[in-house]
């Protein structure tokens, strides 16, 4: 074995220790939509409706080892993970829209806490916010199920009512092209079934679904919480497996992720879809 050889090797030995994760190291590029809704206190309005086509490069490198989880109720844990860096831009304008590092862990499962293996998605965003989701992986010989998502805010308990038509921007805006206020996830349905009609087809999917409401947490700075605080992130990635009608095939991320903001007695649902290619 030469020396280029046996510095490769712990990095393989990493990613095949990665689980569901195996085939995210690399680079994925593609497009999508991002919707938000903003305070805007300086206009005295309540809120401002936001949504953008982006752009996106998507990074996850190996972490180049085990991690030891040290064990004072059972033996030690191995976690293995990779490290990433999501870049997200407006699709027309090039603008910067957002920027995040973070983690993804496959952690084994644990007999205390009696817990089945898991995977836990850990990020910063320079907004003042830090975020730990945790969940399951699982994977299947076809398409995946992506359900319908709501953009729609909705009222706190308490909370009297707000003015009216204060939702008229979700039913009267202008929006990108493919954009669907109704359900943002149809994007990446059309996507799918786009590739349908072109004799595409999805023969594996692996699903990576985190929250942070039930294990892990959002943490802000204190402008944040006072301001627009987010409560709660939810997200679903999907590794696809898709198959030309040649018999050859490449790997396809697609994602959705809600984040909830609460203002002025509101939860805000802040969606980000998008479909990636692996370079």
């Amino acid at each position: 074995m030469n020396l280029l050889q046996r510095a490769a090797t712990p990095i393989k030995q990493a990613q095949h220790n990665l689980g569901p994760l195996a085939e995210l190291p690399g680079t994925w590029v593609g497009h999508g939509y991002n919707l938000i809704a903003v305070p805007d206190f300086q206009n005295k309005q309540i809120f401002r409706l936001i949504v953008n086509a982006t752009k996106e490069t998507l990074t996850f490198t190996p972490i180049g080892g085990p991690i030891p989880n040290r064990g004072s109720k059972q033996d030690d844990i191995l976690l293995y993970g990779l490290t990433y860096l999501q870049q997200v831009n407006d699709a027309a304008t090039d603008e910067g829209i957002h920027t995040e590092p973070g983690l993804w862990l496959n952690v084994p499962p644990t007999s205390d806490p009696d817990a089945p293996s898991t995977i836990v998605r850990q990020a910063t965003i320079p907004h003042g916010d830090s975020l730990l989701a945790q969940g399951q992986a699982s994977s299947e010989a076809r398409a995946p199920v992506i359900d319908p998502v709501s953009p729609m805010p909705t009222l706190l308990p308490g909370t009297p009512q707000p003015p009216l038509g204060y939702i008229d921007p979700y039913l009267n805006g202008q929006f990108p092209p493919g954009f669907d206020m109704q359900n943002p996830n149809q994007a990446l349905v059309n996507v799918l079934s786009q590739q349908a009609e072109q004799g595409l087809r999805v023969v594996n999917t692996t699903n990576l679904q985190v929250s942070s409401k039930n294990v892990g947490a959002v943490v802000n700075i204190p402008f944040i919480v006072v301001n627009a605080n987010a409560t709660e992130m939810n997200s679903i990635f999907w590794i696809e497996t898709v198959q030309r009608p040649d018999g050859s095939q490449f790997l396809q991320l697609q994602y959705t992720q809600t984040v909830l903001l609460v203002f002025d007695g509101i939860v805000w649902p802040h969606i980000s879809v998008a479909t990636l290619i692996k370079r």
